[in-house]
């Protein structure tokens, strides 16, 4: 039974949810957090242990897993302006984790990739993660367990969400990436972390992929609407071709250090990622919420904000954390 457990990025906003729900469960955690953390104070009073690593440094995590039956890996970057970053924190990162627990004899290494590694059009964030949860798949004598969230929202947070709300918010009337056709399934924080610590221990879950997701679909256009709603803030929107966005977006990315307008946000307002939840319901018992009454519960009177401060611009700025 798995009762020794290691938390990358354990300091991050979806980390320290999974922390604290981990140790409510009477399992030992040992948390990884980047040296210096100043967001180690979110693990404040649990008894969990606390090592300090960077998964992207491997004589930094030697040892990190001995003693540990099962390692949730959440360490990555999701918004840097240096696209080499993906590659040196979210893959060789990960490359470094294996490496640990293998020599550790951990049994089970569950990978929180994302919902973008199914784009058609990967951008470099995505293609670090799908690359990474190749490296996860081919681990000889590793046991795993892959993980993608969609688009994650909670009161106040959400990383990525409140990006695209601080957007909409900000004209008086939208311009609008494409015709917001693109389908999504958003997620509660909460539901994610309720399906990770379900799989803690669960055989059936070996060698699977999960989908993470809400429990509804839901157009961007659509999303935008909602948001704009609760927020107060309803205002008209008007769609502008993807050619043109993306040929600004080409044009910013020579002239501006950190552009208003990226690629990368660009393919998260128009790719699907409508990913299917039913795996999890049924080998998990996971029951996501649906995005209209999550929505409405982060705009409640006297919803908890995220611990965290959110980035106020709808752009890929250095946001360089071990996060997910």
């Amino acid at each position: 039974m798995t009762r020794h457990i290691l938390v990358t990025g354990a300091a991050g906003v979806m980390g320290a949810r999974l922390v604290h729900r981990l140790v409510s469960k009477g399992f030992r955690v040992r948390a990884l957090i980047l040296p210096g953390d100043r967001f180690v104070s979110r693990l404040a009073g649990l008894g969990c242990e606390i090592r300090e690593g960077d998964v992207s440094d491997a004589a930094s995590v030697v040892g990190v897993c001995e003693g540990i039956d099962t390692v949730y890996h959440l360490a990555a970057i999701i918004l840097s302006p240096d696209v080499r970053v993906f590659e040196r924190v979210n893959l060789l990162g990960t490359v470094n984790m294996v490496a640990a627990a293998q020599r550790s004899g951990v049994r089970h290494l569950i990978y929180v990739s994302s919902a973008s590694v199914v784009y058609p059009k990967r951008t470099p964030y995505a293609e670090s993660k799908l690359r990474a949860e190749a490296v996860v798949q081919n681990a000889d004598g590793l046991g795993y367990t892959i993980v993608r969230p969609t688009l994650v929202y909670e009161p106040g947070g959400g990383q990525e969400l409140m990006l695209f709300l601080d957007y909409l918010k900000r004209f008086p009337i939208v311009p609008f990436i494409g015709r917001g056709g693109a389908i999504k399934r958003p997620v509660w924080s909460e539901d994610v972390v309720t399906g990770l610590v379900a799989i803690a221990g669960q055989a059936v879950a070996l060698g699977k992929t999960y989908n993470l997701s809400g429990g509804e679909p839901i157009t961007m256009l659509e999303l935008a609407k909602l948001l704009l709603w609760h927020a107060d803030h309803p205002r008209p929107i008007v769609p502008l071709p993807v050619w043109l966005c993306s040929a600004v977006a080409r044009l910013l990315a020579c002239c501006v250090r950190n552009p208003p307008l990226t690629q990368s946000a660009i393919a998260g307002i128009v790719n699907d990622a409508d990913l299917d939840p039913s795996a999890a319901i049924h080998d998990l018992g996971y029951r996501p919420l649906g995005v209209r009454e999550g929505i409405a519960r982060c705009f409640a009177p006297g919803a908890a904000p995220s611990p965290e401060p959110t980035p106020r611009a709808f752009s890929a700025k250095a946001h360089e954390r071990n996060a997910t």
